[in-house]
């Protein structure tokens, strides 16, 4: 007790010391009491972490500000350093404009022909969205959704100069896309954060171009981590923050306090078309799996295969297990002759955590797996007998080649333009797709091809063509060569049986 009185006393005395000293005194008055309530109830205080700012790059402790001075804090320094890393995009498209109501109309055209109508006139389609430098040679990441199928993608740097670009890789599931532009010379880039050290309630700051009025800046905390099931893209692991993120800031930045990347601003949750606080952003460690295989040349994103599908723990069978609480990805299905089974995973089995993250859901497992990529050799803890056991498993690859045939069929019939595979464990794990039977796939539809136009999608399965049963690809092959004018299709998309007629 008499210690602390003594501490009170002299914390008194340096207040009224403060109080009654020359005005020029009192910026050391107020230094002096914070050192003292940092000495008092923070423990010793770090002097760098306290002038270092966000200028310097330091990693500056979490705290709540204290004293007059923090509260007059700036963001300029950290935006002056990271504002010219990001970038405005415009996507155009080119589309048909039909020219009549009844162009296209099977009863017109009956009379008069498909002609009767004139030429159509193309129209160009426009979006916005922004764009962050993430590779001082040009290589700038985005979101999908931004680009879309357009024809031309122009870039342009805070400075106003434009660029055009090219799509170096894309990837739909996470709705990031790579391009690259050649400016000639060095371009300011972001460093990558590690969006794993990323914790709620840190400060952040979103940069990026919203409803196309320029360039701006909005600050904010990081509101949760792992958010799931925010619809712009079946990607499940989302950083929210209450920075104001609006239409065409996304594939912009969400920046640390040092100025580094810990995310692309993807998606909002909104029912006025503007923000309401609640923003979505791509992890970082998401953006750098990307990135790297687009260093090394691919064109697509190559997610490792591991053989296994997985559910959500519900409370009724964290439960039955004897868990204290439901978490985890439980183990629904094991493909023979995979990663998985040559692990000992068995239905049942409850992944708990991996490489020491915590598995929270089966999209944080999808997560962890993408971002470890092809060719690493992960350990995973698993709830399996009533016991935890850890194995290691090799992440193999899951390539075109992989189970069977993949052939991209042309001619003159309906399917022409789209790509068909024999179905596979790995062919479905590409997809993303649950199905056990015969039949063989889509994989790819060409933009504007005979089969996009009929309306085929990836992942359909085709049962039977002109009433035959297919089993391979080979058969299909077969049909289209020597089909006629008059097509029926059976198909599978998504578990329901769609039927569909073509006069050729």
């Amino acid at each position: 007790m008499f210690f602390v009185r003594v501490v009170r006393l002299v914390f008194v005395i340096f207040l009224l010391a403060g109080i009654a000293g020359a005005p020029a005194r009192a910026q050391d008055a107020g230094d002096a009491i914070g050192d003292i309530l940092l000495d008092l109830f923070n423990g010793k205080a770090d002097q760098k972490g306290r002038t270092d700012g966000p200028a310097a790059g330091g990693n500056i402790g979490r705290r709540v500000p204290l004293g007059r001075d923090e509260m007059q804090l700036s963001f300029a320094p950290l935006v002056k350093t990271t504002a010219p890393s990001v970038v405005n995009v415009y996507a155009a498209r080119r589309v048909q404009q039909q020219r009549s109501p009844f162009e296209g109309d099977p009863f017109f055209e009956q009379f008069f022909g498909r002609g009767f109508t004139g030429p159509s006139r193309p129209r160009m389609e426009s979006s916005l969205g922004s764009g962050v430098i993430i590779d001082s040679s040009g290589l700038i990441v985005t979101n999908t959704h931004v680009i879309g199928d357009a024809d031309e993608i122009k870039v342009a740097l805070a400075s106003g100069e434009e660029f055009p670009s090219e799509v170096v890789l894309r990837d739909e599931r996470s709705d990031l896309a790579v391009l690259r532009i050649n400016a000639r010379r060095t371009l300011p880039a972001l460093e990558l954060a590690n969006s794993d050290a990323v914790e709620t309630g840190d400060l952040v700051l979103a940069i990026g171009n919203p409803f196309g009025v320029g360039q701006t800046i909005t600050s904010g905390i990081v509101s949760a981590l792992a958010r799931t099931r925010v619809g712009i893209s079946d990607f499940g692991f989302f950083i929210q923050t209450d920075a104001a993120i609006n239409p065409g800031n996304s594939g912009g930045a969400l920046i640390d306090m040092s100025g580094r990347l810990i995310g692309i601003n993807t998606a909002i949750y909104t029912r006025s078309g503007g923000s309401n606080g609640i923003g979505f952003a791509i992890p970082s460690n998401m953006v750098r799996a990307v990135i790297d295989q687009a260093r090394g040349g691919a064109d697509a994103f190559e997610r490792p295969y591991l053989g296994a599908t997985f559910d959500l723990v519900t409370p009724s069978i964290a439960e039955s297990l004897g868990m204290k609480r439901p978490l985890g990805a439980i183990v629904t299905e094991v493909d023979r002759d995979s990663p998985a089974a040559r692990a000992g995973l068995r239905p049942g089995d409850v992944i708990l955590s991996m490489d020491g993250q915590m598995i929270e859901h089966p999209d944080a497992l999808g997560y962890r797996l993408a971002t470890a990529g092809p060719g690493k050799t992960v350990t995973l803890v698993l709830l399996s007998g009533g016991r935890r056991v850890a194995v290691d498993i090799l992440l193999e690859r899951a390539g075109r080649a992989s189970g069977g045939r993949e052939v991209e069929i042309s001619g003159r019939s309906p399917l022409a333009g789209s790509t068909i595979a024999d179905i596979s464990p790995r062919i479905l794990d590409r997809l993303r797709i649950r199905y056990r039977g015969n039949g063989v796939i889509v994989t790819e539809v060409l933009r504007g091809s005979p089969a996009a136009r009929a309306g085929f999608r990836p992942g359909d399965v085709l049962l039977r063509i002109n009433r035959r049963e297919l089993g391979a690809v080979e058969d299909v092959i077969d049909v289209t060569r020597n089909g006629g004018r008059s097509w029926s299709f059976e198909i599978n998309r998504g578990g329901a049986m769609i039927r569909q007629f073509f006069r050729g």
